[in-house]
């Protein structure tokens, strides 16, 4: 059995269909088919079944494909330990992080780590909450930015990095646009653009809502923060968003109120495996972070 043909046959299993996975190896078609055939004869079973146009994994393929992504993704740390032993500087930080902290948060602390690491890569992983988890837990991704942090989890741990206030924001001529701060039993009769189901801010929104005594009425729903902004900004309804999702400004601004009842925040933190060591860049990245935010929260006191 090759490297080559567990690569192959990964790919194929992701794609369900051979010439596309051809593609994106680069490889002709007939090689990819080759290899699959070898494999399935070596192991004596069929891993694949026709579907159409597409192949299907059979339930002995399903097994083995878990298998097959372990073998890989253990292969792929190995070569990133050993360029880490080699040079540690000219690592590989793989990180996940929910939608919500690309806008501003990622960029900032990345920049500031690179400012103290120029060599050091990054490859990113945008996802839900249950999607980091997931990702996190197969080792595609050896750190992840998440919110809300898993009070218990038992693949993984971590530590809380911050927690952040959220804030209403409603259309510029909102009748509480100009307020200073309202009460959230305040906007009940409003429609509430929302995040849609999947994404962490939506429970944190509509716990709020239920704690001051209504349910959220929905009109839209978005996937992306600067959606949210927008669709409110244009006088589709009202929200809730983090501090750190309204740094940024343009030509359509929402109007940003302090909720004072009840007090509505999100915990940011950064979690790995539990019972593994972090990849030593990996390790030096996640040392920076607590230090960074350890910093940031004693210059906000």
């Amino acid at each position: 059995m090759e490297l080559r043909q567990l690569y192959y046959f990964v790919k194929v299993a992701k794609k369900e269909h051979v010439t596309q996975a051809a593609e994106e190896l680069h490889v002709a078609q007939s090689a990819v088919s080759r290899q699959i055939h070898q494999l399935e004869e070596e192991l004596g079973v069929k891993l694949f079944l026709q579907k159409g146009r597409n192949l299907q994994l059979t339930p002995v393929g399903q097994l083995f494909l878990k298998r097959a992504e372990v073998i890989l993704t253990d292969l792929e740390r190995a070569v990133v330990e050993i360029h880490e032993f080699l040079d540690p500087e000219k690592g590989e930080i793989r990180l996940g992080f929910p939608h919500s902290l690309g806008v501003s948060l990622i960029p900032q602390v990345v920049a500031a780590f690179r400012k103290l690491h120029p060599n050091v890569k990054f490859r990113f992983k945008q996802g839900m909450y249950p999607s980091l988890i997931r990702d996190m837990v197969k080792g595609e991704i050896d750190l992840a930015f998440i919110s809300p942090f898993p009070d218990e989890h038992e693949h993984v741990c971590g530590e809380v990095l911050l927690t952040e206030e959220l804030y209403a924001i409603l259309p510029p001529n909102h009748r509480f646009a100009k307020e200073e701060s309202i009460e959230l039993s305040q906007l009940k009769e409003d429609t509430f653009v929302l995040f849609s189901e999947g994404y962490s801010l939506r429970p944190i929104v509509w716990e709020a809502c239920q704690e001051a005594g209504f349910v959220p009425k929905i009109g839209f729903e978005g996937e992306e923060t600067e959606t949210i902004r927008g669709l409110v900004a244009a006088g589709m309804g009202v929200s809730l968003l983090p501090e750190m999702a309204l740094h940024h400004t343009g030509l359509l601004e929402p109007a940003k109120v302090r909720i004072r009842h009840p007090l509505v925040t999100r915990n940011i933190g950064i979690i790995h495996r539990s019972g593994e060591k972090l990849p030593l860049v990996a390790k030096v990245f996640h040392g920076f972070l607590i230090r960074y935010f350890h910093d940031l929260l004693k210059k906000q006191q």
